[in-house]
């Protein structure tokens, strides 16, 4: 971790697309992390966007899914990742873009995110596989209804931070990873409100942005 930044509030980049959500209640979610500036985007928008401008975010949050490899625009875009500090965090459906992908997998950590099954309305009791990570302190297990995903877990270069037993759904839940020089927190839950507004769910994507930074904010 850096020194204490007493500066601004971190720039964060909200990447969208390819995939339906509720668009109120997840601008819901995100505005009411009051320690980010959140910028909602699509992910056309934000590959859109020169370089320089994308360098400005000190972290940015992909919630989008697309299933074929991206054309060259969006490909150079990514690319980018891991070649600075800014951080990376990959949320539930974005997980599972891009399976044949070789970038994509390599930042989640998730072989073979092709081989996909999915169960939503599930109650899914999250529990705690570190609680000494600057994420998951103070964190208890908690119950919520959420959408689930069985897919080959992580890899070994994966740190563990959250898990469930619920039958239906992938054993991690929470994890993270390094990408070249970026810290990358990759979280299966979240997707919808239910999950949204639960504030362990909550308070793990928050910590995980503000963590993926690698800096310590007010």
């Amino acid at each position: 971790m850096s020194s204490f930044d007493s500066g601004p509030k971190p720039k964060i980049a909200v990447v969208t697309g390819g995939h339906p959500f509720d668009v109120p209640a997840f601008r819901d979610l995100i505005q009411s992390m009051t320690r980010i500036e959140a910028y909602i985007q699509h992910m056309e928008d934000w590959v859109a966007d020169s370089a320089r401008i994308r360098s400005l975010y000190d972290a940015v949050v992909f919630y989008h899914m697309y299933r074929e490899t991206p054309d060259d625009a969006t490909r150079i875009a990514l690319e980018g990742l891991g070649q600075s500090d800014k951080g990376v965090v990959v949320l539930h459906h974005a997980l599972l873009s891009w399976p044949d992908w070789k970038l994509w997998t390599d930042l989640t950590g998730l072989p073979r995110r092709g081989d996909l099954k999915h169960a939503p309305n599930q109650t899914v009791e999250t529990q705690i596989a570190e609680a000494d990570h600057p994420i998951t302190e103070g964190l208890a297990a908690w119950n919520m209804v959420d959408e689930t995903y069985q897919t080959p877990e992580p890899d070994e270069a994966s740190q563990v931070l959250l898990t469930t037993d619920h039958p239906k759904s992938m054993r991690v839940l929470a994890w993270t990873r390094t990408l070249g020089n970026a810290r990358v927190f990759c979280y299966a839950s979240g997707h919808d409100e239910r999950a949204w507004t639960e504030p362990g769910f909550k308070h793990a994507l928050l910590e995980g942005i503000l963590w993926s930074t690698g800096k310590l904010w007010p």
